[in-house]
C-alpha cells in the first residue's frame, strides 16, 4: 500500500510517519482486502491538531475520516479509530458486493466546477445569468451497481454521489434526502 502523508504548515516528523504506517496498516489489513493508497494530512487550528485521512480501496470504494484532538497523535488515533469504525461496519457488505467482481471499479474522467455565489438582494436582478467560475477540476465517475454506490457514499460520508450504472451504462445520482432515506435518480 503507498502512504502520503503530510502536513498543512507544520512539520511531520519520521516517528510520526512510522507511528502512522504502523497503525493504519493494522486497521486496513484487518478490515480491507485490497488497499491501494492512503493519504494523511495534519493541520493545526488554534490550539488543536485535525487529522484528516483517506483510504482507497482496489475495489474503487473510498473511506474517509477525519478528527481533532489536542495532541497529535490523540488526533490521529481518533481518526483511525473512526475509519476502523467504517472498515468494520462494512466488511460484509464490502464482502458481499464484491465477491463477484474480478476486477477494479472502471473509473472515467469527468470536468468538476465550483461557481461563485453571487449576493444579490430579494429585489435586485443579478448582472448575468452566466455563473462566475471560480475552479474547475478533474474528477472521477466510477461504474458501480446502485448497491455499490450508496455504500460508497456512506463510506464517504458525502451527500451525494454521480457514478455510471453498470447496468444500464448511464449516469445516475444517489443522495441522502431530508428524511434520512436515499433517493436513487436513473434518468
Amino acid at each position: 500500500m503507498r502512504y502520503q502523508i503530510s502536513g498543512k504548515q507544520i512539520d511531520i516528523g519520521e516517528a510520526l510517519q512510522t507511528h502512522v504506517k504502523t497503525e493504519l496498516s493494522d486497521v486496513v489489513q484487518k478490515y480491507a482486502e485490497r488497499p491501494t493508497d492512503a493519504n494523511v494530512i495534519f493541520s493545526r487550528s488554534a490550539s488543536e491538531y485535525a487529522c484528516e485521512a483517506t483510504i482507497h480501496l482496489s475495489t474503487g470504494l473510498t473511506a474517509n475520516a477525519r478528527a481533532q484532538a489536542h495532541e497529535i497523535y490523540a488526533a490521529f488515533e481518533k481518526c483511525a479509530d473512526k475509519l476502523e469504525k467504517q472498515l468494520r461496519r462494512y466488511k460484509r457488505r464490502l464482502k458481499d458486493h464484491h465477491k463477484d467482481r474480478s476486477e477494479p471499479v472502471e473509473l472515467f474522467g469527468a470536468s468538476s466546477y465550483i461557481l461563485a455565489s453571487e449576493e444579490v438582494g430579494e429585489d435586485a436582478e443579478p448582472d448575468s445569468l452566466q455563473p462566475i467560475i471560480v475552479a474547475e477540476m478533474e474528477t472521477k465517475i466510477p461504474s458501480l451497481s446502485v448497491g455499490e454506490a450508496v455504500m460508497q457514499m456512506e463510506l464517504a460520508g458525502a451527500p451525494v454521489l454521480v457514478f455510471r450504472n453498470e447496468a444500464k451504462q448511464g449516469l445516475n445520482v444517489v443522495y441522502r434526502r431530508e428524511d434520512g432515506n436515499i433517493g436513487w435518480i436513473d434518468p
